[in-house]
């Protein structure tokens, strides 16, 4: 009997497949929730209290106008709603509303538990680590440089 075909492949192309086919699943999953990538990210910077809009931008990494996208759907969504600051008006913050840490709470979950989000992987903890060992080592800088507003969209 053949071995497995896949077993062969190199390691770049089975990181390079398996990113690809995380990304769809989780699209699917987050789609189903009102969510975009962006948009969980969003809610992630929240879970410790409202925050400025800019402030939001710059910890997705996005610019202001993705950023304000990103909020509109989420606030049609009934994820998030949106604020005045008091100390200045100019200025708008964004809260997390109940949905939205349902939301939050329930990706977080499918993200270690859910086989159509992550398939088999069995160790989260560990294979968790291995990736934020490999970014880094590869640097960080890079990978978040790679057309962020295009991939967070």
């Amino acid at each position: 009997m053949d071995p497995d075909p896949i077993a062969s492949w190199p390691t770049g192309r089975l990181l390079s497949v398996a990113a690809r086919l995380v990304e769809h699943s989780w699209q699917r999953f987050l789609a189903a929730r009102g969510l975009t990538h962006a948009g969980l990210i969003t809610l992630h910077l929240l879970v410790d209290g409202p925050r400025p809009q800019r402030s939001l931008a710059r910890g997705v990494k996005v610019t202001d106008q993705t950023m304000s996208r990103t909020i509109d759907r989420l606030f049609r969504s009934g994820l998030v709603e949106r604020g005045t600051d008091p100390t200045d008006r100019r200025r708008t913050v964004i809260t997390m509303t109940p949905a939205g840490r349902n939301a939050h709470a329930e990706a977080l979950r499918a993200e270690r538990e859910a086989p159509e989000v992550l398939g088999a992987v069995r160790d989260y903890d560990a294979f968790r680590g291995q990736l934020v060992e490999l970014i880094t080592a590869l640097g960080v800088e890079r990978a978040t440089a790679v057309r962020a507003d295009e991939v967070m969209e």
